[in-house]
């Protein structure tokens, strides 16, 4: 039986040859990845989000894509499209970049609501239907989204709907002081990633997916993740709470994060210790809440403090 424990730190230590400093961050993209969820990075531009998935992309033995999300980018340019073949008379599918392991959606929030949307059913369900034919996405599969903060010009929100399907919101935020002297060290010439080769492959990676299932929570762990879910459906700073597809994450995330670290069950601190990235993102704030300090993310760390631990 693969060792989870040993692929994750495998995956861990060679990303962090390029980005330095935040190795929580990393753990948990990992997490997301064994978890079979997808990520989101929001944060300032140049901090570090794209050279993340990118070299995540590398350390696994599969394919990886990015696209790049502009005003003018369509639906079918990133699901693909359907072509008619006047030498043969026939119409063939055209797949699009979607169609592999790792797919960095960049700047995800620069393209039109409708080109977000199609995003959806492949995020979800791992298909793509172009008329009116299923097509299945390669397998294990991670999209990697990209966002500058909302307040930015020139940005998309992303609706409710299709910020419930990533696993997770991270920030990688600035880096310290001595990580960005390494960074202006760094030959510009060089290219960060050319050092990173696979270090585990597909085959690997479906099978640590399968462990997760096997990791054990006690009923009490559901209580606890449960309550701290009907928490932010009563806050009054909170518009519209976890939906049922949160709690699922959360638990799969719990158990993930679990299996990495070496144990076959979840412990209280598993679920604190992701609760902030997976549930912020899927709270929508009522607007004077919107304005305080910390956001979402303050308030998913408050109710964990209120929330009594088994």
């Amino acid at each position: 039986m693969v060792d989870a424990k040993v692929v994750a730190d495998r995956l861990v230590e060679t990303v962090e040859r390029v980005v330095f400093g935040k190795r929580t961050v990393v753990r948990h993209t990992v997490v997301a990845l064994i978890g079979g969820g997808h990520v989101l990075l929001e944060d300032v531009p140049g901090v570090g989000k794209t050279m993340l998935a990118r070299a995540l992309a590398k350390s696994l033995g599969g394919s990886s894509r990015r696209i790049q999300f502009t005003p003018d980018l369509l639906p079918a340019d990133v699901t693909g499209v359907t072509l008619y073949e006047p030498a043969t008379g026939a119409f063939r599918f055209r797949p699009g970049p979607v169609f592999c392991n790792v797919l960095l959606a960049d700047e995800i929030n620069r393209a039109s609501p409708k080109t977000q949307s199609a995003l959806l059913e492949c995020m979800e369900e791992e298909t793509v239907t172009v008329d009116g034919e299923a097509h299945q996405v390669a397998r294990p599969f991670l999209v990697m989204a990209t966002q500058n903060p909302v307040e930015f010009e020139g940005v998309y929100p992303l609706p409710e709907s299709q910020l419930d399907r990533f696993m997770m919101r991270l920030h990688l935020g600035y880096p310290g002081r001595e990580h960005e002297r390494t960074l202006l060290r760094r030959d510009p010439a060089a290219d960060p990633l050319a050092g990173i080769e696979p270090v585990v492959d597909l085959a690997t990676v479906t099978e640590c997916q399968q462990q997760v299932g096997q990791v054990h929570c006690d009923q009490r762990i559901d209580d606890y993740l449960l309550d701290l879910i009907e928490a932010t459906r009563r806050d009054e700073r909170v518009r519209l709470g976890a939906s049922p597809r949160a709690a699922l994450a959360l638990s799969t995330a719990a158990k993930t994060l679990s299996l990495i670290d070496g144990r076959d069950y979840v412990r209280p601190d598993d679920v604190q210790e992701l609760a902030p990235a997976v549930l912020a993102h899927r709270l929508s704030l009522h607007a004077a809440a919107r304005g305080t300090s910390g956001g979402a993310e303050a308030i998913v760390r408050d109710l964990l403090a209120r929330t009594p631990a088994p």
